[in-house]
């Protein structure tokens, strides 16, 4: 198995010593047919082979908020399962795995599922060299140097896609929620626009702000020109392209604003004492990339 799949987390020995019954259970499970059994624990180029439980692939799933409009990417797709139960669900599913035999697996187990081939379809290679940026959902079950390697392709894919990974995080882009299934952490993260910058705002019936946003991830604040003052940003949020936050004006006017951003550009509504109406909004400098950390060493706790 190739080191960058996503059944590869480093597990301890006694998952090896796991009997040759629950491996069998579980592949009678999903599905397929005799010959190669993968087992649990099986060792890969510098890892080991473990699956995800199917309750935490559900819930993975459920945390994406999955739909029959999606397509799913599952980056080391191991035996497929992720794949087949995001099909189930009426979404399009690709899964990447290096290992040919686990390929040739998920595609029986599929078939044995009665799946079509559009979708869920499974491909051999690796997947740095994939191109997954039609995603709309990414699951992952990599480790965290392998996930940071991930995040800057990661966060130039298109705002407001999904991304799901079994135990591992992306260091210090913090994800937007945590589950568990005992003990064993999902977390999912939203890809962010980058909205960071100067804006010039133009407010129907003709009031103008400028106003510099910045941004760590999907956290933003800022300020906005006031003449003398800057005042600053209250309950600014960012969800995908979505975009919200409030300020006070030079005679003590609360704004509130909620628009969608693209590139360049910021459309939606405010709400200004009892003024209401739509604003758009241009950048006047250019965005800065969100994953420009470098790492040169990850400690697995």
């Amino acid at each position: 198995m190739h080191p960058h799949v996503r059944r590869a987390a480093a597990v301890p020995v006694v998952a090896r010593a796991l009997t040759l019954a629950v491996v069998l259970a579980a592949s009678t499970a999903l599905g397929q047919e005799p010959g190669y059994e993968p087992q649990i624990g099986q060792p890969g180029k510098d890892v080991v082979w473990v699956p995800t439980p199917e309750a935490l692939v559900e819930r993975m799933l459920a945390m994406a908020q999955l739909g029959p409009g999606d397509v799913v990417f599952d980056l080391g797709s191991g035996d497929g399962r992720t794949v087949i139960a995001a099909a189930k669900r009426g979404a399009r599913a690709v899964g990447v795995e290096f290992n040919p035999d686990l390929v040739a697996l998920s595609r029986r187990s599929a078939e044995h599922e009665r799946l079509p081939g559009d979708r869920a379809r499974f491909v051999q290679g690796d997947i740095f060299e994939t191109d997954f940026s039609g995603a709309t959902v990414v699951t992952l079950y990599l480790l965290p140097d392998l996930n940071l390697r991930l995040r800057p392709t990661l966060l130039d894919m298109r705002p407001g896609t999904r991304v799901v990974s079994h135990m591992f995080k992306m260091q210090d882009w913090e994800p937007e929620e945590t589950s568990y299934l005992g003990s064993t952490p999902a977390y999912l993260w939203i890809v962010p626009a980058r909205v960071q910058g100067t804006w010039s705002f133009a407010l129907q019936g003709g009031a103008t702000f400028s106003i510099d946003l910045e941004q760590t991830f999907q956290k933003i604040g800022g300020t906005v020109d006031l003449g003398r003052v800057r005042g600053g940003l209250r309950d600014a949020r960012l969800h995908g392209d979505v975009l919200r936050f409030a300020f006070v004006d030079g005679k003590g006017v609360l704004h509130e604003l909620d628009g969608r951003a693209t590139g360049d550009r910021l459309e939606g509504t405010f709400r200004a004492g009892t003024r209401k109406g739509r604003f758009s909004a241009t950048r006047r400098t250019e965005p800065k990339a969100l994953s420009g950390l470098q790492v040169s060493s990850v400690r697995i706790m």
